[in-house]
């Protein structure tokens, strides 16, 4: 008894030792790999579907794919279609003909969503008629004019000065690529309930009992405040797009900012003073009263947008056990996020699934503005403690150039830089004809390999630069015609070109980051330890870019930080010249040489391990060292390939290989 009790306690040293030695060594665990070869269908991207039409319920391929679940399906039949092609689920609706109102397009709908249960396919429901949402392709605004979103305008030509209108003529609503029509008031909670109401009510009558099992998830695409001109959308294009309502060729470009049924009364309870005594100061003048008024208008507005539109769309759909999604308008455009809603970060922060628009399959767009377009998402997801992000990504922009399709490797190499930037839900407007099925096998693949690994790991990001909204606010002055053709305030400029510079010049060195505005920093918690933490973001370095001044709640904090050795860099004016100094500044810990602004790092931790994403989003192929790393030994997977490698540092620095658009995993 004795003897074997000793040979079990020997082996389970053993054993242990061996699991420890597996663990020092770079084994990634076993039960990471189990979907590796052959990604579940909850980790492939989704197609874009806009309505299930009969031909595309074909029960006979169902049946054939559940017959042989581990192979790809021999039909191209139906939704087999998509799962032949690497896609593992849809986002859907009902067809847009006769929207909403066709009880034969319910049905066909509601069969399609049957099939995709039978076949284990994550299904999303994409809330519009088009976009951008809120309307019901015009049914919320059928009979309920005063839902229309609202406009204060001010034409010094006018008697009266200052005036309200509706919100339609040189807005986004009549500047789009889908199709001309008046849109509601995100600020009006009796708008948004009329929208649900239509919708999502609507769809949860005729297949709510597959909500929290085969629908997961509601997509609401690009919504925003009215309140500013975005500029046409450019021809031969704009000819061609649907006129729904007609446009009033009469209606002055002006100056606007948003209104609601009740703006002064809330703005009166929350301030205690009378907006319209202040209407001049929100669109002119340079006093610091002026700019308190305009900080405390575009506050409200902020509040408004996040809980009346995002809020009470995320508080409906909890209730209703999915997930809210979707993603912002210009969310490469700062300036433009006061307009659109106040406060950009805030509204994309209440969807339980934060997400971006990635029109381009330019790999190297990322080191440009698109950094911005994914921080957004990634910062709104870990401040509020969620995990997360969808991207709604095509290669648009190429296609309407001439310029596409893009390459396989081109969007491996996309969705690589925004797995890097966390990204782990992968809606897809590329179109399954413009490439071989085993191309689109193998795109989906790569998606789910590099999701297998990286959905269920936390992004570790250590620098928060600063989201200066507060600032823009008081900057902010409306103006007639396209905002982006009228330059911006002084102040506003140096901000804006701080911000970006610092972003590009993280982006292109290597360093995750997040986004953090006025509001998350006064309600973060400082640790002893000289970091700050907020969700799921413990932060060690806080940047801000040149000129922001803080509001003193949040001041506080970062004071508590910086008495906590927490590490607190400001933008200089040499900084602009010499790029290194920030970097020098926050002293990264992780670094490639020889240096290249081409390749994109992402940094994630999971039980324990350290995961980095590398991708060469260049043309040219890329050799060098990965310095900081840890002396444990490090598993390289290769999401394109399935292969896997074990590598050993040395000195505390890993080879580095990458070929043009190569995506690569470590895991130590």
């Amino acid at each position: 008894m004795y003897a074997k009790n000793s040979f079990l306690i020997c082996a389970a040293i053993l054993f242990a030792s061996a699991a420890t030695v597996a663990q020092c060594c770079g084994e990634v665990p076993s039960q990471w790999l189990i979907h590796w070869d052959r990604p579940a269908l909850t980790d492939r991207p989704l197609q874009i579907v806009h309505g299930l039409s009969p031909r595309m319920l074909v029960a006979d391929a169902v049946a054939q794919i559940l017959q042989q679940p581990a192979a790809q399906p021999q039909s191209d039949e139906g939704l087999a279609y998509y799962l032949r092609r690497g896609r593992g689920g849809i986002v859907c609706n009902v067809m847009f003909d006769h929207y909403l109102e066709s009880e034969e397009h319910w049905q066909s709908f509601i069969a399609g969503i049957q099939m995709c249960a039978q076949l284990g396919m994550p299904v999303w429901i994409y809330d519009e008629k088009g976009y951008p949402s809120g309307t019901a392709g015009g049914l919320v605004l059928r009979g309920h004019p005063e839902l229309e979103a609202l406009v204060l305008a001010h034409d010094p030509q006018a008697n009266p000065e200052y005036f309200f209108r509706r919100a339609y003529e040189h807005t986004h609503a009549s500047n789009n690529y889908h199709a001309l029509r008046r849109y509601i008031n995100l600020m009006d909670d009796h708008a948004t309930a009329r929208f649900i109401e239509v919708t999502h009510e609507a769809y949860y009558r005729k297949v709510g009992e597959h909500f929290g099992k085969t629908i997961v998830a509601f997509f609401t695409d690009e919504p925003s405040l009215m309140a500013v001109d975005l500029g046409p959308i450019p021809e031969p294009a704009r000819s061609k797009v649907p006129v729904e309502d007609a446009v009033d060729p009469n209606v002055k470009p002006l100056p606007t900012v948003p209104w609601c049924h009740d703006f002064a009364e809330v703005y009166r309870r929350r301030w205690g003073e009378d907006i319209q005594s202040q209407w001049k100061s929100l669109f002119e003048g340079d006093s610091s009263e002026d700019r308190r008024i305009r900080r405390q208008f575009w506050s409200t507005v902020a509040d408004l947008v996040a809980d009346r539109y995002f809020g009470q769309i995320q508080s409906w759909c909890r209730a209703h056990r999915v997930a809210s999604s979707g993603h912002n308008l210009h969310e490469e455009s700062i300036y433009h996020h006061v307009p659109l809603y106040g406060n950009g970060l805030k509204a994309i922060s209440r969807m339980d699934i934060p997400g971006l628009d990635m029109l381009t399959s330019n790999p190297e767009s990322v080191i440009h503005m698109s950094w911005m377009t994914a921080a957004m998402p990634l910062s709104g997801a870990l401040l509020e403690g969620h995990r997360r992000v969808m991207t709604e990504v095509s290669d648009f922009i190429q296609k309407m150039s001439g310029a596409g399709p893009v390459s396989l490797l081109q969007m491996q190499a996309t969705a690589g830089w925004q797995a890097a930037w966390g990204v782990t839900e992968f809606t897809l407007y590329y179109s399954p004809e413009d490439r071989t099925p085993d191309e689109n096998w193998q795109y989906g693949q790569f998606v789910g390999r590099l999701n297998t690994i990286l959905k269920p790991a936390i992004p570790q990001p250590h620098v928060a630069l600063y989201y200066p909204i507060y600032d823009l606010w008081a900057e902010y002055r409306p103006v007639a015609g396209p905002l982006h053709q009228s330059p911006a305030p002084p102040r506003a400029e140096q901000i804006i070109s701080s911000f970006v510079r610092l972003g590009q010049t993280f982006q292109r060195r290597q360093i995750p980051f997040i986004l953090i505005d006025h509001e998350h920093l006064a309600q973060a918690a400082v640790t002893p330890h000289g970091t700050v933490r907020v969700g799921n973001a413990e932060i060690a370095t806080l940047v801000f870019p040149m000129g922001v001044e803080l509001p003193p709640e949040t001041q506080k904090v970062v004071e508590r930080f910086t008495a906590q050795k927490g590490r607190v860099i400001y933008d200089q004016p040499n900084d602009s010249i010499n790029v290194n100094n920030a970097v020098a500044r926050i002293q990264p810990d992780l670094a490639i040489q020889p240096p290249s602004d081409r390749i994109v790092l992402g940094r994630f931790s999971r039980d324990d391990h350290t995961i980095l994403v590398l991708v060469n989003v260049g043309q040219e192929a890329y050799r060098g060292t990965l310095q900081g790393v840890n002396e444990r030994a490090w598993t390289r997977l290769d999401p394109a390939t399935g292969d896997r490698q074990q590598l050993k540092p040395l000195n505390n620095a890993l080879g580095l290989e990458l070929a043009p658009y190569q995506t690569l995993l470590f895991v130590d």
